[in-house]
């Protein structure tokens, strides 16, 4: 029988909270992401949220009894639910349960296929908004030319709006994403916007490209000015900044790019038998294209601007994707990543930022 008693570790900040029963393809798949995981990180404290009589068997077919702790909630938060009513009603619900075993610092970060508006509305409520965020944001990772293979992008989509002060919080929220997921010591930010050209945009992106210009010092980060939405998977900058609408968009976008040419490249390959052939012949360079630009390698958005960190998984994510997630939060985790962004955001973004969003 899989383990119900509390996790003990001398470091709970790096045992991972795991919603078992949000996403398209129910548990069994995150229970099996969970096992690709656990292959390379093996000995990793996991807790496991959801309906323990379907967790069991699911968990001893992969071997993993012995290695999670299980905690029994009733209750699933569906994609159709209401961001207002899972707030209100959830308490009994595997999300809730895995947002609360990190708010009562029984583990660091929290990991769900679930609905996003319901994980952003619990989490904001259960976790809170770290000092000086008044809207937290959603970075996401962008395939790109850039030596570490991936572009920021924020935000995604937490909220379909942002004025100057939010995108210089999402500039230096992304820039310190950026500089623990790809180690990179001082990232370069754009800011996303219709043109370069400075006199070009809406007015509070005018205002925020002269705040970020100014605070890039102190956020230990290079502001390379406007970018375009060409840029982002270029090589242009590492972290690119925009409001939820637009970055939700752009995203969407994108897989749906993304999808269509690897169809329309299955469909042309097999056309004919010389295309055939010359598919056998390229398999190699076909088979590292694809890995490339495999999505299920950078699934796991990641909520910013919350004193916990918080991993979203793409709903529809397969194994090998809910693993990417499951080993995006363990990085984040044992870096101690979401004490690092407050204290960046505590002594780059202007005091009166802070008092403002306090009140």
């Amino acid at each position: 029988m899989a383990r119900t008693e509390p996790v003990t570790t001398a470091d709970a900040t790096r045992v991972l909270s795991i919603d078992a029963m949000g996403g398209d393809n129910g548990p069994a798949t995150v229970v099996a992401g969970l096992a690709i995981f656990l292959k390379s990180k093996p000995g990793t404290p996991v807790l496991l949220h959801g309906r323990a009589a379907e967790l069991r068997p699911l968990l001893a077919k992969h071997g993993l009894t012995d290695a999670v702790t299980l905690r029994d909630a009733p209750d699933v938060v569906t994609m159709h639910d209401k961001p207002s009513q899972v707030a209100r009603r959830g308490k009994q619900t595997s999300m809730w349960s895995a947002i609360e075993a990190v708010r009562n610092n029984e583990a660091g970060v929290v990991v769900s296929c679930g609905n996003t508006g319901g994980l952003m509305a619990m989490s904001m409520l259960r976790l809170r908004k770290i000092d000086g965020v008044n809207r937290p944001a959603i970075a996401c990772l962008w395939p790109s030319r850039n030596p570490q293979g991936f572009n920021v992008m924020l935000d995604a989509g937490a909220d379909i709006r942002a004025d100057q002060d939010d995108l210089l919080t999402f500039a230096l929220m992304g820039a310190s994403y950026a500089r623990n997921a790809f180690d990179l010591t001082t990232p370069r930010v754009g800011l996303l916007n219709v043109g370069t050209e400075e006199h070009k945009g809406r007015a509070e992106l005018k205002v925020a490209h002269e705040l970020i210009a100014s605070t890039a010092a102190l956020g230990d980060f290079t502001y390379t000015g406007f970018v375009e939405g060409g840029d982002l998977p270029g090589d242009v900058c590492d972290v690119i900044v925009t409001d939820g609408f637009t970055g939700n968009v752009a995203l969407k976008t994108g897989e749906g790019i993304a999808n269509l040419i690897s169809g329309l490249l299955r469909e042309n390959l097999r056309k004919t038998p010389f295309s055939m052939l010359g598919a056998i012949l390229a398999r190699g360079a076909l088979h590292r294209l694809k890995r490339r630009v495999d999505p299920r390698r950078v699934n796991g958005g990641v909520f910013l601007g919350l004193t916990k960190t918080v991993i979203k998984s793409h709903g529809s994510a397969d194994a090998t994707g809910v693993a990417a997630a499951i080993k995006l939060a363990h990085r984040l985790a044992d870096q101690g990543f979401s004490e690092r962004l407050a204290a960046r955001l505590s002594q780059a973004l202007p005091h009166d930022a802070t008092k403002e969003a306090d009140t």
